[in-house]
């Protein structure tokens, strides 16, 4: 199961997050996302957890969580919209350059 934090406080690192979750079952992996430019933390990750049932059991704890004085919100990662990643949304199939003189 794959499972979206958010609110992270930005010192939280991907061992931190694994911690949190491991108390309720196997953790596959957790990821704190991080700004490509300035390498700090934006706020949020991905936790995979084994079993579905623990998974569940961990969303149902560390929702609304307090972690360093913020709040984690905790749900079941949903998939990315498809199209949604490098596509530039002003162009369309018609574009200019497409056109033959």
């Amino acid at each position: 199961m794959k499972i979206y934090v958010s609110n992270l406080d930005f010192d939280v690192r991907d061992e931190d997050l694994m911690g949190f979750f491991t108390p309720y079952g196997s953790v596959a992996s957790a990821v704190v996302i991080n700004d490509r430019e300035t390498g700090k933390s934006r706020g949020f990750g991905f936790v995979e957890m084994q079993d579905d049932k623990a998974g569940q059991e961990a969303i149902d704890k560390l929702n609304d969580s307090a972690v360093n004085g913020r709040q984690m919100k905790v749900t079941v990662a949903r998939p990315k919209p498809e199209g949604s990643f490098g596509k530039n949304s002003f162009k369309s199939d018609n574009s200019f350059n497409r056109r033959k003189w």
